[in-house]
């Protein structure tokens, strides 16, 4: 492994760009050395003024590179498994974007490819765990301070959604980090998820059902309800509140800067999770280059990825079902198994 830790960035949309940036002015010990992007102008322009990169419009082209020796993939949903497979084939360590793979049967085909390789290759990228606040909270539930953990209240609201966005993806585009976070949080798996359908609000996109209530359920016994609002017009805010036996602490509400001037005081609210979640991605991003320099792999993991793609798909299901939805999950792998 050379001085700097030489990745490969697949994807140069807005979060790949956001990557580039920050593997090249915040990252220590490592360098982007490959971008790949159907849109070649657009991964020219990601790069502008980083020197050394090769820019491809293949994967495996940008995979191939000289110097790659690690990948972080910021690509579209739809083509994570392809990306992951080719970087497991060339024995390279991935930090994946969420989603791992949109749907749980690919998912499951990730776990199982790692599995076969005997050794964990990839991050998956919930930033949230790799944010103060999400981390304060989890190290007091495990301290036991509160006693056991009863309820989580969830709430994730954006200012608006993209023109592709569909009912479904407020389940398992949105709330898939809120899945992932009640797992990690509680240390249990999901196993039933059920989901409300509020009147749509009049700021929501005609056929979009926006907002929605999401109610999960552990299998430790827990409950985890989750509003989601991805047109709520004012601001991106995400908070949880866990209610335990013996207390309660909440994270988010005051994750912003209040301006008092000429009278009046004013509370910022952030418009985008590339701005509330900054210094997440900053530490997530990292923690997985350090960890990749002592030849280890640490953070979320496949199994991580697929369990949130399963509960989601559920969460799909139920959905349009109107129904309380069990989650099913396939055996989980030896590799794989909770430290």
């Amino acid at each position: 492994m050379g001085e700097l830790l030489g990745v490969a960035v697949l994807g140069a949309g807005h979060m790949g760009a956001d990557h580039i940036r920050r593997l090249d002015r915040v990252v220590s010990g490592a360098r982007v050395a490959a971008v790949a992007d159907p849109d070649a102008e657009r991964a020219k322009e990601a790069v502008g003024g980083i020197g050394g990169v090769t820019v491809h419009t293949d994967v495996e082209a940008a995979l191939d590179a000289p110097d790659v020796e690690a990948v972080l993939i910021a690509s579209p949903g739809e083509a994570h498994e392809r990306a992951l497979l080719a970087a497991f084939a060339r024995g390279l360590p991935v930090l994946c974007e969420k989603p791992m793979v949109p749907d749980a049967a690919g998912a499951l085909r990730v776990v199982e490819a790692e599995a076969r390789l005997g050794r964990r290759l990839a991050q998956i990228g919930f930033m949230r765990r790799y944010d103060p606040e999400y981390r304060r909270l989890k190290s007091l539930l495990d301290g036991g301070r509160l006693g056991r953990p009863l309820m989580l209240h969830c709430v994730h609201r954006n200012v608006s959604s993209p023109p592709h966005f569909t009912s479904a993806m407020l389940v398992n585009s949105s709330v898939s980090h809120e899945i992932d976070a009640a797992r990690w949080l509680l240390g249990q798996e999901l196993s039933a998820v059920t989901v409300l359908r509020p009147r749509p609000s009049t700021g929501a996109p005609e056929g979009l059902l926006d907002p929605q209530f999401v109610l999960l359920e552990t299998e430790g016994g827990a409950v985890v309800d989750v509003e989601v609002f991805v047109n709520c017009g004012f601001g991106y805010e995400v908070r949880c509140e866990a209610v335990c036996e013996a207390g309660s602490a909440r994270i988010g509400a005051a994750h912003t800067m209040v301006v008092t001037a000429a009278g009046d005081a004013r509370e910022e609210v952030p418009q985008d999770y590339l701005v509330r979640f900054a210094d997440a991605y900053d530490r997530e991003v990292q923690s997985w280059v350090d960890a990749t320099r002592r030849g280890v792999v640490t953070g979320p993991g496949t199994w991580d990825g697929y369990a949130a793609a399963a509960v989601a798909e559920a969460g799909v299901r139920a959905l349009e079902t109107g129904a309380r939805t069990p989650v099913e999950l396939a055996p989980r792998p030896s590799l794989h198994d909770p430290a």
